[in-house]
């Protein structure tokens, strides 16, 4: 496999081999501990803070707007309008991060990010804040996620060394997943407090996130990159880049109906709880199952990638997510829901550090950021596409059968992957 500059440039360790008095070459010293690496754990804690800050924001947000109009078409808005801000400055955002100094692109995107959280709680103060003006901050924000996200990724990756590479990713989920438990009853919490108090929270993280990426310096592309605006294919070379790579091609197709999957499941789970007499807490509190399995999962990463080889632990983890679609209509009400949930999410951070690995191992420097870009944008346009899917279906059919609808077109979209060779003998890349 390709050795690549963004997984190789690690701060506390050295990989190159020393040489003796007699001229001979010695072993490499011996890799510093993780912890030690201030780098990443700078690098970590602002991406931690930034990714707890967006968690609060987007409960936050539909509750202000919410209360502002009554309207829960326009508390919906607010997310929506932020997805479709990410996916259509996507593209844009993975071709900036492969021509420009990474760095400062993170510290423009956090800076604006900034402006627009700060603004809200400023509005608020002078009695001025509008839906208008919560919206556009929607549009703000989806949008430094669109040029932040692909270099958030390849920074906190570029300052560890390749033998460590697993284990910062499973702490980089633990992460995600701790922001994604916490997060939204955290907003509920400070919105309570008084409608400010969140955006004002949204405000420190933010800071705390631009002050991370103003400390380190972290590897970027070379200069020659800046002045060529087409070089490696335009904006849309990761996309013909993962559709030629043949592990990579089906593995992202398997991630992309699950993800679709299970946000086509979420609406009718929601139902059926509801139909059942659940309390709005008791449903919140169902589907942090997810959350919680994925806290839980960060930790079993490196003991499930050494069980199986990436494609078989996919597939796995895919095909539990069938029967998983239709526990809802089993006994025990939000507690099933939870445990389900909880089963899944235990190999959410395995499948996110596998495609990490898998990309960072195949893709070249001068392509990561498009690569990753188009990933990210293949993963995100799934979860509109299941709400919507989902929706229609409840006009036309009762919850339980739309979970049975879903749970048989996850099945039948997984049969070809299952059926093919490619994912089941895929192997674990190289560490060096």
């Amino acid at each position: 496999m390709e050795a690549t500059t963004a997984g190789t440039a690690p701060a506390t360790t050295t990989e190159t081999t020393s040489e003796t008095a007699g001229g001979e070459t010695g072993r490499a010293p011996a890799l510093a501990p993780l912890y030690r690496n201030w780098r990443f754990q700078a690098l970590w804690a602002g991406q931690a803070s930034a990714t707890l800050g967006l968690q609060v924001a987007d409960t936050a947000y539909p509750l202000l707007l919410l209360a502002l109009t009554g309207s829960s078409t326009l508390a919906g808005a607010f997310g929506a309008l932020q997805i479709c801000a990410t996916v259509l400055f996507g593209l844009h955002g993975g071709s900036v991060a492969d021509r420009y100094d990474r760095r400062r692109v993170l510290i423009t995107a956090d800076s604006v990010r900034l402006l627009a959280a700060g603004s809200v709680p400023l509005a608020m103060a002078l009695d001025r804040l509008t839906v208008v003006h919560t919206l556009l901050v929607a549009v703000a924000i989806g949008a430094t996620i669109a040029y932040s996200g692909p270099v958030r990724l390849l920074a906190v990756r570029s300052v560890v060394p390749p033998e460590q590479l697993r284990q910062a990713l499973a702490q980089d989920e633990a992460r995600m997943s701790g922001a994604g438990l916490i997060g939204p009853p955290l907003a509920g919490y400070l919105f309570g407090a008084g409608r400010a108090v969140p955006f004002l929270g949204a405000v420190v993280t933010t800071l705390l996130s631009l002050s991370a990426a103003l400390a380190v310096r972290f590897p970027s592309p070379p200069k020659a990159a800046e002045q060529q605006p087409r070089s490696s294919g335009g904006a849309l070379a990761g996309f013909r880049r993962l559709a030629a790579d043949p592990v990579l091609r089906p593995a992202l197709a398997v991630i992309f109906v699950t993800n679709l999957a299970g946000a086509a499941m979420l609406l009718p789970v929601i139902v059926q709880l509801r139909g059942h007499g659940a309390s709005s807490g008791g449903i919140g509190l169902a589907l942090a199952g997810e959350a919680a399995g994925a806290l839980a999962g960060a930790f079993l990463v490196g003991r499930l990638h050494r069980l199986a080889g990436p494609g078989a632990l996919l597939l796995a983890v895919a095909w539990t997510c069938v029967p998983v679609t239709l526990a809802p209509l089993l006994p025990g009400g939000a507690a099933t829901v939870f445990a389900a949930l909880f089963l899944v999410g235990l190999g959410t951070p395995t499948l996110r550090v596998m495609i990490d690995l898998l990309v960072f191992r195949r893709v070249s420097d001068e392509l990561r950021g498009r690569v990753v870009a188009a990933t990210m944008t293949l993963l995100t346009i799934g979860m509109p596409a299941g709400m919507l899917g989902s929706g229609l279906l409840l006009d036309h059919l009762s919850p339980t059968a739309a979970l049975a609808t879903v749970a048989g077109a996850l099945a039948a979209c997984l049969l070809p992957a299952t059926a093919g060779r490619t994912l089941r003998r895929a192997t674990w890349p190289a560490e060096s």
